[in-house]
């Protein structure tokens, strides 16, 4: 398959001195005037080199499905996994030469998988004698040379992050991590690449990489207290001229921050979640952009700087390493100075080509200990219990979690807040999840809750409950009474996408889908009496919700009545454990339905 629109041959060609034309071998020598005619002008110094892009990896190494404990696949026919990007990149640099090639990542390395949660949880790269994180050897074979931080990367703590941080031979950039006591940069805020241009002066490369300032609510247990994530935009004007003034002939960042200046937590903090546009347009100075963290495919997006007008360069690729992201520029050296005279983005597909089977000798024996690992038996269940209508009905695989959270937290409060009535929230989180009759494994359950959340649980009074369901279903488009409901276009209105979208249990009620957004919900009972507004509720809710993910009103800011350092995912692995069987009959409580205008949809 083509690697890139330009070839080996193409990029010598743009690269060479352009000099005079040689004059054919027995031409008639020209006259001197003639020949001063003739002659052409002496063009500049040109070279090229390219940055491949890869982001949100979630330690995908291999083409695998551990929650399904098969090969990946899915309806569009993408692949997943570093190691078929590998061998994209082999390609890139033999087409191009190794000298013109950078790699680089956007952040989100060490949290997403069964393989990320072993090295991190159950044989963690912290112990004495333990091996190196899979994505540290994968990444340092694929000769990285910078990545930014992802807000997953502090999922498991500090500790975790930097002994993944020791072990990679490329740094973590992160200009917008900074020490919460000195304010001084936690990570190293960029680094500076020379690429050897024969005859003339190095090109030099300034890679400047940002993390996302949510990380400060998302895994607030984790940083409060010892970092600190200012805006991106505010520290991009900080070290965006300094890369300047060290003399740097293109400047590059790589952000874990979308392109459309949204937010998902709120208002809680001043900052945007999703900002890249925002440093192009508001940063002068910067030539291009990788962009992470919203896992889609942006191949090519320009955005024009305010202040000098010139057009900044993003570029996208899908996560999981579906894509591969090629910036391609071309260079003119100018009164001794390199400047950018073209620059091009594309994102190139990995599901052709195969895994480098380098990688695949490195870390095949701990992708068979994950293997052995998710497939260890926990316990059974009396039936089939399937997420496909979570979506849209109360359904009893979501009470399984609704019961874990409850008995847990239950177990954890003071004796005062135990008189309290207790609900859950939780979010239908795949829909392909299904814990089959017959033996539960850990990937079964590790398919139905797959982040590492841990759990809190929170106050909020009942308006402030009426409030937070609400909020949930604006997840569901507006059907007026009467006409025809298609769960292929009721939910994910709001771009609020499934696992933003909380259920309850604890409590009853009904979701009008004829209705506006913001009178939703109706008869809104407790123990068959209506809801009081100044009724006080402790609920079970995992730490991104609590901290303010999603940008659930109230939630952030309720009293504390119990946390936990615990993964609910491990919770439900104990509860099973504990119990011996999975059975509905213990928890399956149909307490929340939609209607339309008073009438039952399902």
């Amino acid at each position: 398959m083509p690697v890139s629109p330009l070839n080996r041959r193409d990029f010598v060609k743009k690269s060479a001195v352009t000099g005079a034309a040689v004059a054919a071998a027995g031409s008639v020598a020209a006259a001197p005037a003639q020949a001063a005619e003739r002659r052409p002008e002496k063009k500049n110094r040109t070279w090229s080199f390219s940055v491949l892009g890869t982001t949100d990896l979630h330690s995908h190494v291999f083409d695998w499905d551990y929650y399904l404990d098969k090969a990946y696949s899915d309806s569009k026919g993408n692949s997943v996994g570093v190691a078929r990007v590998a061998t994209l990149i082999k390609q890139q640099r033999e087409a191009k030469g190794e000298e013109h090639v950078l790699l680089v990542d956007a952040g989100d390395i060490i949290q997403g998988t069964s393989l990320a949660y072993y090295f991190a949880r159950v044989r963690p790269i912290t112990d004495k004698g333990a091996p190196k994180h899979p994505m540290a050897v994968a990444m340092n074979h694929m000769r990285y040379d910078a990545a930014a931080l992802g807000n997953h990367e502090f999922n498991y703590g500090i500790e975790v992050l930097r002994k993944f941080e020791s072990q990679c031979r490329f740094p973590l950039l992160g200009a917008n991590a900074l020490d919460a006591k000195t304010l001084r940069p936690a990570f190293q805020p960029y680094t500076v690449k020379r690429i050897c241009v024969p005859g003339a002066p190095d090109i030099k490369v300034g890679i400047l990489g940002l993390t996302n300032p949510g990380i400060a609510l998302w895994d607030k247990d984790n940083v409060s207290g010892k970092m600190v994530f200012p805006g991106l935009v505010e520290q991009a004007k900080k070290y965006v001229p300094r890369l300047r003034a060290l003399g740097c002939d293109v400047v590059f960042l790589t952000d874990h921050s979308g392109l459309d200046g949204s937010s998902s937590y709120g208002d809680e903090l001043p900052y945007v979640e999703n900002a890249s546009n925002l440093v192009a347009q508001q940063v002068p100075g910067i030539d291009a952009i990788l962009v992470g963290h919203t896992h889609v495919e942006v191949p090519s997006y320009t955005v024009k700087n305010d202040e000098t007008g010139e057009d900044v360069l993003l570029s996208e690729p899908y996560c999981w390493g579906y894509r591969l992201s090629v910036f391609d520029f071309e260079l003119e050296l100018v009164r001794g100075q390199w400047k950018v005279t073209k620059k091009t983005a594309q994102t190139l597909n990995p599901n052709t080509v195969d895994e480098d089977p380098e990688i695949k000798k490195l870390l095949e024996a701990d992708h068979e200990l994950v293997v052995k690992y998710v497939n260890t038996a926990v316990g059974t269940c009396t039936e089939d219990l399937s997420a496909a209508d979570s979506c849209w009905k109360d359904v009893p695989i979501m009470d399984f979690i609704h019961q874990v959270q409850m008995d847990t937290v239950k177990a954890g409060l003071s004796a005062s807040d135990a008189a309290l009535p207790l609900i859950s929230v939780a979010a239908p989180f795949s829909r392909t999840a299904d814990i089959p009759a017959g033996s539960v494994t850990i990937k079964d359950i590790a398919g139905l809750y797959i982040y590492d959340n841990t759990l809190y649980g929170k106050k909020l009074t009942g308006a402030q409950l009426k409030d937070y369901l609400e909020y949930a279903a604006k997840y569901y488009h507006q059907v007026p009474a009467g006409t025809a409901v298609d769960t292929a276009t009721l939910t994910n209105a709001n771009n609020f996408w499934d696992y933003m979208y909380d259920t309850a249990a604890g409590v009853s009620y009904d979701i009008d889908i004829a209705a506006a957004e913001g009178s939703r919900i109706k008869n809104l009972t407790c123990n068959g009496t209506p809801v009081a507004d100044d009724q006080v509720f402790v609920v079970a809710v995992n730490n991104y919700r609590a901290n303010g993910g999603s940008g659930y009103p109230h939630i952030a800011a309720a009293d504390i009545a119990y946390s936990s350092t615990n993964e609910i995912r491990q919770l439900m692995i104990d509860y099973v454990t504990s119990k011996g069987s999975l059975d509905p009959k213990d928890f399956a409580v149909t307490n929340w339905r939609l209607t339309q205008g008073g009438t039952l949809v399902f």
